[in-house]
């Protein structure tokens, strides 16, 4: 590869990103009375956002679908080309269409027009031709035009499509922010995601209960409380006293310092060398506020315990990994 190559290269990338960048600034002034007109739509829509594009404006369209359904406007998809065999009755008269089309006289997209305003279902399109045969048959207009694709040939569509997409995503976090959509209500929607189990899992769903949890009575002795950490494996074990009231705690990090002081393991009482009043964290908290106390105090493990204080459970950083909060 030549010197020269490869500044050209970079040459024509940069300039694809300065046009890409000046469609997306012309969109700014085209926030008007169509895109509120459209928000008000599909706010009163009793139905689903129905989605439909042809190409790449159907590329286009399916990311939309996407994130209006993630940020709490239901919504789908449909192929107009399919549309036109079978799939046309998935929308309804309660349903707001959203057509996309570049030239706005698409003849899939046209082709199925007629069907949706006999259905009575709003119509919303996304184009770059307000004269067109979508814009003037659509209760609102979104003005998505670019004076340039960034392809040299004008022909592949680039700024044309990414114009489109950031309209899609203007107009999905202006219904997001009217509805109050919480980052709860969207892990809700990403259950299986990173920030759905950071949100939603609770440190009841994945504690140790019952027989597995660590656990000895006040007496015990050291060499006793190490075979209790050893059976149940989380690193550590709690310390109840007479009542079963936790009274302490006794990790692998006080094993070490225990040993360095040279210790009897087989005389001493756990109550002795056991951290007392350590970390504790309730059932019904959310698993990364557990996290966040073991990284903070950098321990491996908590006792779980209820509102009066008694032993409930255990859990530690091995099973906030299985679960994914980390």
């Amino acid at each position: 590869m030549t010197e020269q190559s490869s500044k050209d290269f970079r040459t024509s990338a940069l300039q694809a990103i300065r046009i890409e960048r000046d469609a997306i600034d012309a969109l700014e002034g085209r926030i008007d009375h169509h895109f509120i007109k459209a928000c008000e739509v599909i706010m009163a829509c009793k139905g689903r956002v129905v989605v439909t594009g042809m190409g790449k404006s159907g590329h286009i369209g399916n990311k939309i679908a996407a994130t209006l359904a993630s940020t709490g406007t239901p919504s789908f998809f449909v192929h107009p080309g399919e549309a036109s065999h079978g799939d046309l009755g998935m929308i309804t008269s309660q349903d707001v269409v959203i057509a996309i089309s570049n030239s706005g006289n698409t003849s899939e997209v046209v082709t199925i027009l007629p069907l949706i305003k006999r259905m009575d279902a709003p119509l919303i399109s996304m184009t770059g031709n307000p004269d067109s045969v979508l814009a003037r048959e659509a209760v609102a207009n979104l003005d998505v035009s670019v004076e340039t694709e960034a392809c040299p040939l004008g022909l592949a569509p680039t700024s044309s499509t990414t114009a489109t997409l950031v309209m899609g995503d203007a107009l999905a976090v202006a219904l997001l922010e009217a509805r109050g959509f919480s980052k709860e209500d969207f892990a809700f929607s990403h259950p299986g995601g990173t920030l759905g189990r950071r949100l939603l899992l609770r440190v009841s769903d994945i504690m140790h209960t019952g027989d597995r949890i660590p656990k000895v009575p006040e007496g015990t002795t050291l060499s006793g409380a190490l075979l209790e950490i050893s059976r149940k494996g989380l690193g550590m074990t709690t310390v109840l006293d007479a009542s079963g009231k936790l009274t302490g705690v006794f990790t692998d990090g006080d094993l070490r310092r225990t040993l360095d002081k040279n210790v009897d393991v087989h005389t001493t009482a756990i109550e002795h060398v056991m951290t007392p009043n350590g970390k504790t964290i309730q059932a019904e908290h959310l698993a990364a506020e557990a996290l966040n106390i073991m990284e903070e105090m950098k321990i491996n493990a908590l006792p779980v315990t209820d509102q009066s204080g008694s032993l409930v459970g255990a859990i530690n950083m091995h099973d906030l990994l299985r679960a994914g909060v980390i």
